[in-house]
């Protein structure tokens, strides 16, 4: 009998030693799939804000965007990062169309390197959905000092 409650004894405690580990793991993918995003800038788009190389962390949660947000967004099929440019109602220029205005739930994206980013200037379908922006990267949101060509 002392065999058999030393036997449970020490599955019990394996376990509890077991839940702290399997239950930090479980919170840190909850994390990364919900609330956090973390991603690599292949290009040098958004220079000199983000350093072509650079690693980003962004908020996948979050309220009202507004101009000079810096997001990640999906644009075919690739996930882009770029300044919000014009919002709801804002009228902005294409590099091949004549001046549009932004619809609602849309925005215009550009890039902070305006000599060396394709962004809404150059798109077929200028203005991205609501819908498609996965994070915001609020360490360089609204930094607009190295980004005044943004203005609508």
């Amino acid at each position: 009998m002392k065999t058999c409650n030393k036997a449970r004894s020490s599955l019990l405690t394996g376990i509890k030693n077991l839940a702290a580990p399997i239950g930090c793991g479980c919170s840190f993918l909850f994390l990364l799939r919900f609330v956090l995003f973390f991603g690599y800038v292949p290009s040098p788009s958004m220079e000199p804000t983000i350093q072509e190389g650079s690693f980003i962390t962004g908020i996948r949660f979050f309220g009202e965007l507004r101009r000079g947000d810096v997001v990640v967004f999906k644009h075919d099929g690739n996930l882009l990062v770029k300044r919000i440019a014009g919002i709801r109602g804002d009228t902005v220029c294409t590099a091949t169309r004549s001046a549009q205005i932004v619809p609602q739930s849309c925005y215009y994206m550009l890039g902070d390197n305006k000599d060396n980013s394709c962004d809404s200037r150059y798109w077929d379908e200028p203005f991205i959905p609501r819908v498609d922006i996965i994070a915001v990267l609020p360490a360089y949101s609204r930094q607009l000092s190295n980004a005044s060509h943004l203005a609508p």
